[in-house]
């Protein structure tokens, strides 16, 4: 009999143990396929929200909607023109200012572009990337009339530069010409672009009078337009001095890039109101 228990003790040790191995080697390939299912899931959310000039679903959900759909120049003209500038292309999916090497709107069917329609409170996105030495910027809130030749008389810009080529870069106050900065008004900081021919991607929001500027993930800018700050702030900057006629910013306006003589893309033009 004790020979028997011990024989029966060994085989319920030798059961249980199998046992284990089985719930365990069961419990590992589960995990195992949820990770691969999770790595999935993730691999298809990064393509879909990296996919060049289409909406997630939670874009469209938020109301978002495209600008710029990657095959025409629909919604976009030139400045003081019906037209769209001949130096502007579509080229695999981007909108592409062809570089004429001769500084502000210096080609000859170049200048810049805006969308055909204004806004007031919004939030605007985008992805950009500039050539070696580039410059450029995308304007806001901007106005179109005869009174003044180009939009950034009237419009805040969000700068777009090269930052290690281009002189702006250290031209300015503590950096406030270069990229993702209001343009010789407040430093973008931190300081986070990309290298020229790399893709960054930003956003603009403007609600009631504050704004922010996003480059690359991080709120880099944040003002309040119509403040005595703001009025004091402009005063010290270039503009009063180059536009005589300087008027504050309007509360509503267009959007539109800036063809500063050099090559820049842009792509996933997006926007939603928020009135």
């Amino acid at each position: 009999m004790k020979i028997q228990s011990i024989k029966n003790l060994g085989y319920f040790r030798l059961t249980f143990v199998i046992l284990i191995a089985s719930l365990l080697t069961a419990c590992s390939s589960d995990t195992e396929t949820q990770q691969s299912e999770s790595m999935e899931e993730a691999e298809m959310e990064s393509a879909e929200a990296a996919a060049p000039n289409t909406l997630t679903p939670e874009e469209e959900e938020q109301g978002f909607t495209l600008l710029f759909d990657g095959e025409t120049t629909n919604g976009w003209r030139g400045y003081l023109t019906e037209n769209f500038p001949g130096a502007w292309e579509i080229d695999d999916g981007t909108l592409h200012i062809q570089g004429s090497g001769r500084g502000e709107a210096g080609a000859e069917d170049g200048g810049d572009i805006l969308y055909d329609e204004v806004f007031s409170n919004f939030h605007l996105k985008f992805e950009w990337r500039v050539s070696e030495g580039g410059n450029s910027g995308v304007f806001y809130l901007g106005q179109e009339t005869d009174e003044f030749d180009y939009i950034w008389m009237t419009a805040p810009e969000f700068q777009i530069l090269d930052n290690e080529r281009h002189p702006d870069a250290m031209l300015g106050e503590n950096g406030n010409r270069q990229s993702a900065s209001l343009y010789d008004i407040y430093p973008a900081e931190p300081q986070n672009a990309n290298p020229a021919g790399e893709w960054n991607t930003s956003e603009i929001i403007v609600y009631d009078g504050t704004v922010v500027h996003r480059q690359n993930g991080e709120a880099v800018v944040e003002y309040h337009l119509w403040t005595p700050k703001w009025e004091e702030d402009v005063a010290d900057s270039k503009f009063p001095e180059l536009n005589e006629n300087w008027v504050d910013v309007a509360e509503e306006g267009y959007i539109g890039l800036q063809d500063h003589g050099d090559d820049v893309w842009f792509r996933s033009i997006k926007l939603r109101r928020m009135d």
